[in-house]
């Protein structure tokens, strides 16, 4: 069992290989809850992959779509196994992640070895398999109605040309229609394996405690890990400057992105990360002049915002929010950004910043939940999430002038906006 402290932060937690699985448990004495996040490095990205030799092509939303199929057991639905056992689960898919979680107060043990069983156990009728699709295609359906997640996904179709972040998480009501019971199962048999998942327990508990629970419930399953293939190297110029379309909203709403290079793995990415939000928070944070002058100009309201993001194989700088004039929002981003090119930013806000960044990181570990995701999703890439603040402390102001130079340019913007339709209330 390997025990790692971190002083600076107040933390600590004791981690072991349990058949295969990474298990990593972090003590909160004296707190009745407890919580377990058991991910899977599979996301809605990866649908080109080759294993044992095979190469595979998978339909688009197939891991989402994977992620509703899970709770399905041969003895029933295990959403029923935790209400019995007063667990509260969930699970949700991100690009590049598949996660199922739960937290209870009372019988951990039993919680545990449900949320074990059922992710490691692969169960899939055609029957069962045909009902989810009517189900996820209406899902589908909602967030084509929705102007917030319309914006970001043309945004991103505007942006990359054959990255599979273009595609929504979920797919599409034509791509899921493809999925059959054998996919699944070979998706299953290809990501779900104990070597490409990571379990992260938070709570009141004894690590070996924890360890023997999962040894006794896992299923005996291994497998080695898939090879990814997101396509070809996306250029940063290579994009599309403008998308736009009609909905029923009051005012247009716009996200206005700048495509970066794909981040290197590991701390760099951790990085990077820091550096692409200061940049955001600086340019653009509320304290920013910029935002000062866009909002008392009224070209902007208080929802705007700004922010860096970071996945395989791409990354970009964005901002967006409701605005009246959004071509002219992205061009003084533009200006501002010649700007701090040639003169940097001020000293003392960057201080002020770069501490308020850490004081938010630092608030984050107060919550079980974002303690076990980032364990995870940085563990995944190699990089210790609670280490996070030697990496902030070393970033410097000329490192975000730098990212602002190579991000904010006029070659490497696209324009996503969404309008009122035509003879609606545009106020």
């Amino acid at each position: 069992m390997k025990e790692a402290v971190f002083p600076e932060v107040g933390e600590r937690y004791y981690e072991q290989t349990v058949r295969g699985l990474r298990v990593r448990v972090i003590p909160k004495p004296g707190f009745s809850k407890t919580y377990a996040f058991l991910a899977v490095d599979y996301g809605s990205i990866d649908t080109h992959f080759s294993l044992d030799g095979k190469a595979y092509t998978t339909p688009n939303g197939i891991a989402h779509y994977l992620e509703h199929k899970m709770f399905d057991m041969p003895y029933g639905d295990a959403m029923n196994r935790f209400a019995e056992f007063g667990g509260s689960p969930n699970a949700f898919t991100s690009f590049s992640m598949t996660a199922y979680y739960m937290e209870c107060t009372d019988h951990f043990a039993d919680n545990l070895k449900t949320l074990t069983e059922f992710v490691f156990t692969p169960y899939f009728t055609q029957k069962s398999v045909d009902k989810e699709r009517e189900i996820i295609s209406q899902e589908i359906k909602m967030y084509e109605d929705s102007p917030g997640s319309r914006v970001y996904e043309n945004l991103f179709r505007a942006m990359y040309r054959s990255h599979p972040v273009r595609v929504p998480i979920a797919g599409t009501v034509e791509s899921i229609r493809e999925i059959t019971p054998k996919m699944l199962e070979d998706c299953h048999r290809a990501f779900y394996t104990p070597e490409n998942a990571m379990l992260c327990i938070a709570g009141d508990l004894l690590p070996e405690e924890v360890f023997a629970i999962v040894d006794a419930s896992m299923p005996d399953v291994s497998g080695a890990v898939p090879v990814r293939n997101y396509g070809g190297i996306e250029r940063q110029t290579d994009i599309r400057s403008y998308s736009e379309n009609q909905m029923e909203i009051a005012r247009p709403m716009f996200l206005a992105g700048f495509k970066g290079n794909a981040p290197m793995p590991g701390v760099d990415a951790m990085r990077r990360e820091f550096i692409g939000d200061l940049a955001a928070d600086l340019m653009l944070g509320a304290s920013s002049p910029l935002y000062q002058s866009l909002y008392s100009e009224g070209l902007i309201d208080s929802g705007f915002s700004a922010g860096y993001e970071g996945l395989k194989g791409v990354s970009l700088f964005s901002a967006g929010g409701d605005s009246n004039d959004p071509q002219a929002v992205l061009e003084r981003i533009i200006h501002e950004a010649e700007r701090v090119v040639r003169e940097g930013f001020d000293q003392k806000l960057f201080e002020c910043l770069k501490k308020a960044t850490y004081g938010r990181k630092v608030r984050m570990l107060d919550s079980f939940e974002l303690c076990c995701i980032y364990s995870c999703e940085y563990g995944f890439d190699g990089v210790e999430f609670f280490e996070f603040p030697s990496v902030l402390q070393a970033v410097t102001m000329e490192d975000v002038q730098a990212f602002v130079r190579d991000y904010v340019r006029p070659e490497t913007a696209s324009l996503s906006v969404i309008r009122p339709k035509e003879g609606g209330d545009s106020k």
